[in-house]
């Protein structure tokens, strides 16, 4: 049995992320370099997939080059440790609910795509 989110539109999430950035005085463009680190999309395939409505699971089975230095990305999310999550589609997401989340607390982006 698979989890409701995976089959959630990216474009469902992505104007979440947006704004939770915003929110804090950060930008789309923010958002977007730290989720074309995480994927390897460019903003052509980023603007295809909100397009397209693909959903996650597709979103990152077609991802164009998951960064290899994404299991570097640690740290609490929804209360889990993204280290620790079985799951890897789910392991994925939450990296990127990660990456989102560094962003819009103004941490520096050198260390948020583990330079």
């Amino acid at each position: 049995m698979s989890h409701r989110i995976f089959g959630t539109p990216f474009a469902a999430i992505y104007p979440h992320y947006v704004a939770k950035a915003e929110r804090k005085g950060h930008t789309r463009d923010e958002v977007d370099q730290v989720i074309r680190w995480l994927t390897g999309y460019d903003e052509a395939g980023l603007d295809r997939v909100i397009c397209d409505d693909t959903t996650l699971e597709t979103f990152f089975a077609e991802a164009p080059a998951l960064n290899p230095n994404a299991e570097l990305i640690t740290g609490v999310i929804c209360g889990l440790r993204v280290e620790e999550i079985d799951d890897p589609l789910m392991q994925k997401i939450r990296w990127m609910d990660k990456l989102v989340d560094e962003v819009a607390r103004g941490k520096k982006m050198g260390s948020i795509l583990r330079g």
